[in-house]
């Protein structure tokens, strides 16, 4: 009569820390290969998941970038424009 596995109540079935090591002597290179490309292949997979822009959508993209940025560069002129402003008329005077 085989020995059944315990199962345990908290037991999901995931590595906590993978035991294969080089140079032990069940460590096989080959297995090792596999599981990285099929990784890659996995993580390949969930990047290009997502659908092509088309051209006027990537268009609207890059005009709404451009446009905060210029928003941004306008509040950081309007600043040091005020702070100059200010040091000359008033806190320098």
């Amino acid at each position: 009569m085989a020995k059944e596995p315990r199962q345990f109540e908290d037991d999901d079935g995931r590595v906590i820390c993978d035991m294969d090591v080089a140079g032990m002597p069940w460590y096989d290179r080959q297995v090792r290969r596999e599981k990285r490309t099929e990784r890659r292949a996995e993580r390949q997979s969930r990047f290009y998941q997502g659908s092509q822009m088309t051209k006027s959508e990537a268009r609207r993209y890059t005009w709404y970038a451009m446009l905060a940025g210029l928003t941004i560069a306008l509040v950081f002129s309007a600043v040091l424009i005020l702070f100059t402003l200010f040091s000359t008329q008033i806190w320098l005077r």
